[in-house]
């Protein structure tokens, strides 16, 4: 899976990690793939949901460290 863009979101807490996940794929072409780096449990759950939430379709939520974690997003909309 190629991924157009990526989002290191290490340190950051919610809101703030959807809240800039949200604003970076509004930029992106229908299509595209984000990849969103996190390291806060809470988002791991409520990044996916939101984005779900906006029309996006969430291809999978992987844990690629201790406390770290992967959420791969197709823009839809």
């Amino acid at each position: 899976m190629q991924v157009d863009r990526e989002l290191d979101l290490k340190g950051e807490v919610c809101p703030f990690t959807f809240v800039k996940s949200k604003l970076i794929i509004e930029q992106m072409e229908k299509g595209q793939i984000l990849r969103v780096i996190l390291d806060y449990k809470p988002s791991v759950e409520n990044v996916p949901k939101s984005m779900e939430m906006e029309g996006q379709k969430v291809l999978a939520v992987n844990q690629i460290g201790d406390n770290l974690w992967e959420v791969i997003v197709r823009k839809e909309k």
